[in-house]
């Protein structure tokens, strides 16, 4: 299972991820509305860290995500927004990196909507609703995602907890498809401040 840990920013807090955690990606979020909003000003001291960055983005320009690109060093684009598969398909030959793409999560999932964005993306990220676009600690059904349709994989956020482990086996067990977490405001002592010892918790139960 594997473990992304969002919505970093602070060089002292990554560096204690990375040693404690060891997490298999690290976000960093470019929309601006969030509380764990990443500047270009963090650039000088987060482009050289040593592990997988992950940039987040919602409903922006390809000429700015290709800026952050090369400034954060990203390794992963996540789109949280309203991105088309053409939009897609267009960033993937411009940056020639891997793509994730957000699907916000309601009552219901009509998966056919997804159905041209499979052959774009590494994975999917399925994420509870919300108008801030994540960050809002909230679950959704995740009984909606059994009939997923596709070989593709995804990794699960929105909500996730300290106690959420034994739930997210169980799921991982009947769909093998879920191939990772994505944690955030649950592990948080402040917008972008991670608890180090409630991450290495978590990491110690999902991967004994």
């Amino acid at each position: 299972m594997k473990i992304k840990v969002c919505g970093m920013r602070d060089p002292e807090n990554i560096q204690n991820l990375i040693q404690e955690v060891k997490p298999d990606w690290m976000g960093l979020i470019f929309y601006s509305k969030s509380p764990r909003f990443v500047s270009a000003d963090f650039a000088p001291n987060l482009s050289g860290i040593e592990v997988p960055k992950v940039g987040v983005f919602v409903n922006e320009s390809i000429d700015f995500v290709l800026e952050e690109v090369e400034e954060f060093n990203l390794s992963v684009i996540q789109l949280h927004g309203e991105e088309s598969p053409e939009y897609v398909r267009e960033l993937k030959l411009k940056t020639g990196k891997k793509l994730w793409k957000v699907v916000a999560v309601g009552d219901s999932i009509d998966w056919e909507t997804l159905r041209d964005y499979e052959s774009l993306v590494e994975y999917f990220l399925f994420d509870t609703a919300t108008e801030s676009h994540g960050g809002s600690g909230k679950k959704f059904n995740w009984q909606v995602l059994e009939s997923y349709p596709f070989e593709r994989g995804f990794l699960l956020s929105g909500g996730i907890d300290g106690e959420s482990a034994d739930e997210v086996l169980l799921l991982a067990d009947r769909l093998p498809q879920l191939v990772g977490v994505d944690l955030n405001s649950k592990f948080e002592d402040a917008p972008a401040a991670k608890n180090i010892e409630k991450l290495k918790s978590f990491k110690n139960k999902i991967r004994p």
